[in-house]
């Protein structure tokens, strides 16, 4: 088979009985080598190595034909046109994205790669109206010999001969293998589960969000209480906050290959579990190391209540059925951070319960979670069912031929691992764009764990508020997350409507919005801190606020998806890594600045910083585009998307 675009000719050797090897070093010099071999000189790769390299070196990777564990490094006459490696992380990173070849030459592909098709040896080649090709596709060796005229004739047979024999051991292998796969509308099929079962499992997982979300700040509620009660210091205490979000951002770049392997339903049995039990570890603890330990685990158990939940939703809605899915997701884990204080402010004016009790809701919450996981959720990941059915068939019938195509074209754990650790830190600092947009979204997670901290002490200083009217002000951080969702359907309408003009970056009108509006919210509770201002004018300062980090948050997420494509999850990853480390930072010089510069001062530095940041959305509305053409992961995504369309 040989694949041709544009001008440039790709030939593709298949290798089936191929050994897997992840020593990138040593498959990154036979590359390099291959400029010294002839320009159709062939290279065996396997995969993940392959989409590896092709991020860094212009060289282009494709799947072969039946999704085997291989792929092929292509020599070409020019520079391959940049969109091939997109393809390759897709299919690497989602399993159920693969493209694979019969063998009758007929292409089988799946929605992500419908930009190819196959035609026959007599059909013209298809030009533009500039007389170029618009389009990949496949075709027949012989259909197009003259683009290797310049081989010498025994070459050509030899290619011939080598073609046939491997096409012989295809068809064999071929009949060996016996996919499983689902039926049309198998009700196992999870995007063909019942609405009524489809809203239970997102009810589950929005309310693993809203608990994990609603722990954060609700522990700063009960400080005052505990400290008294250990008898620690304020700073460690403080650090019993911080390490919650360092638990949250750190830990999903371990956890996230297991659900690859095991599934998302046992990730979401055994975190709620794990949470539940951590919040036993600290409600009973008797001594400020115990109750940081916790926490730090707490973070780690509840991240998947936020990293998984908008997979789940993706693997059981289709993309126009998402819509209110993902806007639940979206406004319980913004606001839960809201609704944890409010509660747990009036727990701890009670004498009789405080800090403890807190903690007792929480396991009561978080023991609920785990029921509803074990008995309400099911499997949505489609690859990990169809695994598990060809194992009982095989187990059943005692016939090792039943496979799914999982089994075949899934990386091992070790890979997963090496790309969830190393690609979201490579595109958090080489990307720009994602290195922009978690500069800013981090400096607002950080300053939204300040506030966490610092609403408490300001109230009760300048307003004399007691421990539960100070816990009811967070409903402000709710109020401001509903307004947030009201913005968002407005800017999907104008996504819609300027996105065929401005591309991706028709996602950043209200986040352009929310720069200027989150210096104001800051402004606004700095310098209304007086006796003699009502204290609403502060909680319409902390509502302004929340209002703009929801729409920096969720535009950070929209526009990073938008740009990188395949490599979303990466970018994404990278920048929450990024926001949490801020949440984790920020809390542990916060008590000392405020007492050294006030309320007043210390919220208007923030504030000012906050100005500084306006232009970060201004800038890549603006020059996103040139900024992202020099982007080799982004050129990549935007190449296959443009495809795809």
């Amino acid at each position: 088979m040989t694949l041709f675009c544009r001008s440039s000719s790709y030939t593709i050797l298949c290798l089936r009985d191929f050994t897997r090897t992840d020593a990138c070093g040593c498959m990154w010099e036979s590359i390099k080598k291959s400029k010294n071999q002839p320009r159709n000189g062939i290279y065996a790769v396997d995969p993940l190595i392959a989409s590896s390299i092709a991020c860094m070196q212009p060289y282009e990777m494709v799947f072969p034909p039946h999704g085997y564990k291989l792929a092929t490094a292509l020599w070409l006459d020019c520079a391959p046109p940049l969109g091939f490696g997109a393809l390759v992380d897709d299919m690497t990173r989602n399993s159920t994205d693969s493209a694979t070849v019969a063998e009758n030459a007929i292409l089988e592909s799946r929605p992500s790669f419908e930009g190819f098709r196959v035609r026959s040896a007599d059909e013209p080649r298809p030009v533009d109206e500039q007389g170029d090709d618009t389009e990949f596709y496949l075709e027949p060796h012989a259909a197009h010999s003259h683009a290797r005229a310049h081989d010498t004739e025994k070459g050509a047979e030899d290619r011939v001969s080598t073609r046939d024999s491997f096409d012989e051991k295809e068809k064999q292998a071929h009949a060996d293998v016996l996919y499983v796969d689902f039926e049309d509308g198998d009700p196992k099929n999870p995007i063909h589960f019942s609405n009524t079962r489809k809203w239970i499992i997102t009810f589950v997982a929005c309310y693993f969000t809203t608990i994990s979300a609603a722990t954060a700040s609700s522990y700063s509620s009960g400080m005052p209480s505990m400290i008294e009660d250990l008898n620690c210091s304020q700073i460690l205490a403080t650090l019993g906050l911080s390490v919650y979000p360092l638990g949250f951002g750190v830990v999903p770049l371990f956890s996230a290959p297991f659900s690859e392997e095991l599934g998302r339903w046992p990730l979401y049995a055994a975190s709620s579990l794990g949470f539940t039990l951590m919040h036993v570890m600290v409600g009973r603890a008797d001594n400020i190391a115990t109750v940081i330990l916790g926490r730090f685990l707490g973070g780690a158990f509840g991240s998947t209540g936020s990293t998984m939940v908008s997979g789940t939703i993706a693997d059981i809605w289709l993309p126009r059925e998402r819509g209110l899915p993902m806007a639940m997701f979206s406004l319980t884990a913004i606001a839960g951070t809201g609704m944890g204080p409010v509660a747990a402010g009036w727990i701890e004016a009670n004498p009789h319960l405080q800090w403890r009790w807190i903690q007792y809701i929480h396991i009561i919450a978080a023991g609920l979670c785990f029921v509803f996981a074990v008995t309400l959720m099911k499997e949505t990941r489609a690859p990990v069912i169809l695994t598990r059915r060809a194992k009982k068939l095989r187990k059943e019938t005692g016939d090792d031929r039943y496979r799914s195509r999982a089994e075949e074209e899934l990386p091992s754990l070790r890979t997963l691992l090496y790309i969830s650790l190393t690609r979201p830190l490579l595109l958090l600092f080489t990307e720009p764009v994602v290195t922009s947009f978690s500069c800013w979204i981090g400096f607002a997670w950080g300053v939204l764990y300040c506030i966490i901290e610092s609403v408490a002490p300001a109230f009760r200083t300048v307003h004399h508020f007691g421990t539960g009217e100070v816990g009811t002000v967070f409903a402000a951080l709710v109020v401001g997350s509903f307004l947030g969702v009201a913005s968002n359907i407005h800017q999907e309408r104008l996504y819609r409507k300027h996105f065929p003009k401005h591309g991706p970056e028709a996602r950043l009108y209200w986040a352009m919005g929310a720069g200027i509006l989150f210096p104001i919210g800051i402004f606004l509770y700095a310098w209304t801190a007086y006796e003699n201002v009502h204290w609403l004018a502060m909680v319409i300062g902390l509502t302004l606020f929340m209002w703009a980090t929801f729409m920096i948050y969720l535009g950070s997420f929209t526009y990073l998806a938008d740009c990188y494509g395949p490599y979303a999850s990466s970018a994404n990853a990278g920048q929450s890594l990024f926001r949490n480390m801020m949440g984790f930072a920020f809390p542990l010089f916060t008590t000392q600045m405020f007492d050294k510069l006030g309320y007043h001062w210390g919220n208007t530095l923030f504030g000012c910083i906050a100005v500084l940041m306006i232009p970060v959305p201004f800038v890549l509305y603006r020059f996103g585009p040139v900024i992202r053409s020099k982007s080799v992961f982004s050129q990549k995504a935007m190449e296959a998307q443009a495809h795809h369309r």
